[in-house]
């Protein structure tokens, strides 16, 4: 193999193995679900629901995918119905008081055949009367106390709930799934900032979670305006991502810009927000970030009422901040709790500092190497001095 080969194998891709398999068809030859009847609509039938999630999550070898099958009372008849959820990232307790409890104890609301005692006006009046109770507004309006429920027909929608921490309902003739929010995972408890440490100014930083975070943007920017968008990105684990802006400060090209990047992205996921930063900025030839990223939310609240756009990853805690210009990256969140004429002198400080840092060395081999004559006498001698104890030259 000569060289050419050798770094062309090395350093470029080459196609893996292709192997045929299909896990779907092993799955569908359990006999759970013939093959021509599998359908991404929820069915009236409740077995056919409960077969289609059984193999969609793998129930009988998850560990954590938690179901129950129970029967409820509605209007002196009993109705088959079945709750799924996963382990974990659901508070038992609410399952069981705002679930369960009032789905399975009778009360007046569930046993009571007389539907002449939930009239509540002339039009409810004529329903009852023509023999024509909903079953499912019954059950969404009196027997779920639970302050956030959404109903869904495609199976598509109730799994992306049940990863995000709902409880599922589903009844037997009810062709909708009722998806309860119970979450109750554990997420880490808001602490102080640990790269942008200050001593003036608030000692939060953001967490993991990103209802967390939006609720911290929230408690400073107390104003209506304040738009928090959410949207997914990634085809296999749909990571949550939260848009933030002004909605009377920022520019609806940015917004409308910002959208257009993030929405258009075409790939399998994202685990971090350095990982969505490199896929949204504009060039990768730069050497030099074109996105801030900050872990206080200050900062990104300051930011936000410059009428900028700020983006949350859940699962990452740290926003990104968009547009960004050089200046940013010199400034401190300490700044904006200083006087003007101090905090414009540490800026000027650190923006000497950065040209130093970056210019001398090569400022220093130039010299050495070949204008010794700028160079002091005495400096030179000291310099020779130290040359004669290291055998690498100076770019070295």
């Amino acid at each position: 193999m000569n060289i050419k080969s050798y770094l062309k194998k090395i350093l470029t891709y080459n196609e893996p193995n292709q192997y045929n398999y299909n896990l779907s068809q092993t799955q569908i030859s359990n006999n759970l679900i013939p093959e021509n009847k599998i359908n991404d609509k929820i069915s009236n039938n409740l077995q056919e629901n409960i077969d289609y999630l059984t193999v969609k999550y793998n129930i009988l070898i998850n560990s954590d995918i938690a179901s129950r099958s129970l029967n409820i009372n509605l209007k002196g008849k009993q109705y088959s119905a079945f709750i799924l959820y996963i382990d974990g990232m659901v508070d038992s307790n609410i399952v069981n008081s705002s679930i369960l409890k009032p789905l399975m104890l009778k009360n007046r609301t569930n046993t009571d055949t007389d539907t002449n005692k939930i009239v509540n006006n002339e039009k409810d009046l004529n329903k009852v009367k023509s023999n024509n109770l909903n079953i499912k507004d019954l059950i969404y309006n009196s027997l779920l106390p639970q302050n956030s429920i959404k109903v869904s027909k495609d199976f598509e929608e109730v799994i992306t709930y049940i990863n995000s921490g709902f409880t599922i309902l589903l009844v037997d003739t009810i062709s909708e799934a009722y998806c309860i929010e119970a979450k109750g995972y554990k997420t880490r408890n808001i602490s102080s900032p640990m790269n942008e440490v200050v001593i003036r100014g608030p000692q939060e930083a953001f967490v993991e979670d990103l209802r967390t975070n939006t609720s911290m943007i929230r408690r400073i920017v107390n104003n209506e305006n304040l738009i928090i968008e959410q949207t997914t990105v990634g085809n296999v684990n749909k990571t949550k991502v939260g848009i933030c802006y002004m909605s009377n400060i920022t520019n609806e090209d940015l917004v409308n810009e910002v959208k257009y990047r993030i929405n258009n992205l075409d790939i399998d996921a994202i685990t971090s927000s350095g990982h969505l930063e490199h896929l949204i900025q504009d060039s990768d030839s730069t050497l030099f970030p074109q996105v801030l990223a900050t872990e206080r939310s200050d900062r990104t609240c300051n930011n936000l009422l410059q009428g900028r756009v700020a983006i949350l990853v859940d699962g990452a805690p740290t926003a990104l901040i968009v547009p960004a210009v050089f200046i940013d990256f010199l400034a401190s969140p300490e700044d904006s709790n200083l006087k003007y004429q101090y905090s414009n002198l540490v800026k000027l400080i650190r923006g000497i500092a950065f040209f130093i840092a970056v210019f001398l060395p090569g400022f220093y081999a130039a010299i050495t190497t070949y204008h010794q004559e700028l160079i002091p006498s005495d400096l030179i001698f000291a310099i020779s001095a130290g040359r004669t104890r290291n055998s690498f030259p100076c770019i070295i």
